[in-house]
């Protein structure tokens, strides 16, 4: 009997960037008692969607036809994130989604919401939860509360919008005119042009009540905007660090700026499977759908698509990338959803 292959794509030479993809067959993989094939629908770069073929004899979890997303870090089931959990991540240690079929232990996948379409859920794993840890992780974010986003990437289009669906007001930076009349359409009580106004920082603290302050932030730029994070945050706030997009010669904030301001600084690294789940149901019971680059690739055109995601990030439209856009870290394609297809 002739062994079943599918189609991948690999990356044997990375110092070659798109020179070292390529499209390759590969046998299809073998299912263990504990194991979930599914079926990639969608991929979106950083993450993906797919759909369950096959489940071991030993799954509860999921059945013939989910609809599931994967983990970013499979080891990561809740709590606080180790170093093991952190060493997982698909697309990392572990063979990404960029492929037709994978297996996953079925602790590494959820099922996706059921409101959203295979591309809409893609995006999840990755940005969405980076956002959904910013704002729930440490101290949830409370109505009333003010939330600050920066730029139109992916972590600040999702924070933007779950800040709004936790009656929040959300203040936002932007660059450009264009995309702050993008961010107000999408709920942002207040948009910024950090260009034009550099002390946006002083700004964003004289638009909350009594200039008390910023209740969370998810900070982007790390070097080029954690000064101006500091202006704006409120006393007892928290800014999450999520990426270091900027790039700034300037003296930086020092650690006893944390005790001078009275706040909590904290890196993240996406989010736990419980985390997700939680996320899910918020998208679902609040209807929230992801907003999502018009281009959509073929499986066939990889190359293309992460050049279509280099000449975003080169022009600045970091918030119209292939599905969303990076957290300020060099990431493949991660997540995704799926649905279970066939015994």
């Amino acid at each position: 009997m002739s062994t079943a292959m599918m189609k991948q794509w690999v990356v044997d030479h990375p110092e070659k960037d798109m020179g070292g993809m390529d499209l390759r067959e590969a046998p299809l993989p073998t299912v263990g008692t504990n194991e979930v094939m599914v079926k990639f629908e969608a991929v979106a770069l950083n993450y993906r969607d797919c759909a369950i073929a096959k489940v071991g004899e030993k799954v509860r979890e999921f059945k013939k036809g989910d609809s599931v997303i994967t983990i970013f870090n499979q080891g990561h089931q809740y709590g606080d994130i180790d170093p093991y959990a952190a060493s997982t991540g698909v697309g990392g240690t572990i063979d990404g989604c960029f492929r037709k079929f994978g297996v996953f232990n079925e602790t590494g996948l959820v099922k996706a919401p059921k409101n959203l379409t295979p591309l809409e859920s893609s995006t999840l794993p990755g940005a969405a939860l980076t956002s959904w840890n910013a704002l729930y992780g440490l101290k949830p974010v409370k109505a009333g509360q003010w939330v600050l986003v920066q730029g139109t990437g992916g972590v600040s289009i999702f924070g933007l919008q779950l800040a709004k669906a936790a009656g929040a007001s959300v203040i936002a930076t932007t660059s450009s005119d264009a995309k702050a009349e993008e961010l107000k359409k999408l709920g942002a009580d207040h948009v910024i042009n950090y260009r034009a106004v550099p002390n946006w920082g002083e700004v964003a603290r004289s638009l909350t009540p009594d200039h008390a302050g910023v209740d969370h932030i998810l900070d982007i730029g790390g070097t080029e905007t954690l000064e101006q994070s500091l202006h704006c945050i409120k006393m007892e706030g928290i800014i999450n660090l999520i990426g270091f997009l900027g790039a700034s010669e300037k003296p930086q904030p020092g650690l006893l700026d944390a005790l001078n301001h009275i706040c909590t600084i904290r890196g993240i690294y996406v989010g736990s499977r419980s985390m997700l789940q939680d996320m899910v149901r918020a998208f679902e019971s609040n209807n929230i759908h992801p907003v999502i680059d018009p281009q959509v690739f073929q499986f066939e055109q990889g190359k293309e698509a992460f050049e279509y995601l280099v000449w975003c990030q080169r022009c600045e439209h970091t918030d119209l990338c292939l599905l969303y856009s990076r957290t300020g870290r060099p990431e493949t394609l991660r997540q995704s959803r799926r649905s279970i297809q066939s015994q």
